[in-house]
């Protein structure tokens, strides 16, 4: 695979998972009857989870960020630049120094800039029809870079949402699920301190086969009074290709001095969904 193509494979995962949410680690159990001494675990379970929430506003790191897809692998550097409930952006590089492509996630859309091309995809969340229809948004995604739980629709997990969640015992791990029509979401966590290990979110389809995404907290490191994750897999499987994700944080910190919005510049080439979607299955 061209150095270009592999880039462009860089520059559309993250939109691709979210638009196309079946791999051997899907977190599933048969529902238990849970007794009233079990269900003051499980609640407390949920607080735990819960009460992990990093509190920072903002969250900025240096970004290394891995590509596997088939046989064909390769790292990029970068950064990353999230605002609390406003905004998520990655920077990738090509070389160590020539800004390749930028992804910016809003609450209200999704940019996503291929500075090779010089070309760019800028498209609301119901734009995409299994966005629309699953209800996954930027709050979404944004719970997965978090590390946190998250309900497809709201802004936020509160009180009133986390009785929609159930929770098994496995040992010393707790896992919480919860399922809207065809989509399933699960999270493996600590029992003890609640820290998420690993979120999946499975699409079920009959007719054109199970989709799944992966996404594994393989290390946390501290920041202020909380944790948050500096190295994360990511994997989306589908039943013709998988596509595998690495991203390692370093020098977490909490730089507020920076545009949250990109300009895009007037040289570039518009392009739809549809068209960068052929793209990437084209590759």
């Amino acid at each position: 695979m061209k150095l270009t193509n592999i880039l462009k494979v860089a520059a559309l995962a993250m939109p691709l998972f979210l638009t196309s949410c079946h791999t051997s680690k899907q977190v599933t159990k048969e529902a238990p009857v849970i007794s009233s001494e079990e269900s003051t675990e499980n609640a407390a379970i949920l607080n735990k989870v819960t009460g992990n929430v990093q509190p920072a506003q903002f969250v900025t790191s240096k970004l290394k960020f891995s590509v596997e897809y088939g046989s064909q692998q390769m790292s990029l550097t970068g950064n990353l630049r999230m605002k609390r409930d406003d905004v998520i952006q990655m920077q990738l590089m090509a070389f160590g120094f020539v800004e390749a492509a930028r992804l910016e996630f809003t609450k209200d859309y999704v940019l996503i800039i291929d500075r090779i091309n010089k070309q760019y995809l800028k498209a609301p969340y119901n734009y995409v029809d299994f966005l629309r229809n699953s209800g996954i948004n930027f709050y979404t995604l944004q719970a997965l870079f978090w590390n946190e739980l998250f309900k497809p629709g709201l802004q936020k997990v509160d009180k009133n949402a986390l009785a929609s969640y159930t929770t098994s015992i496995d040992g010393d791990d707790a896992i919480i699920s919860l399922e809207q029509g065809k989509m399933n979401y699960s999270w493996l966590t600590n029992r003890q301190t609640g820290r998420i290990k690993m979120t999946n979110i499975s699409y079920r389809d009959i007719l054109k086969g199970n989709t799944q995404l992966n996404w594994d907290y393989l290390e946390f490191t501290k920041m202020g009074s909380k944790t948050f994750p500096n190295n994360m897999k990511v994997t989306l499987t589908t039943p013709e290709k998988d596509l595998k994700l690495g991203i390692r944080l370093n020098y977490l910190g909490n730089e507020s001095e920076w545009e949250t919005r990109t300009k895009v510049s007037d040289k570039y080439h518009e392009v739809d969904v549809d068209q960068i979607l052929r793209r990437f299955m084209a590759l």
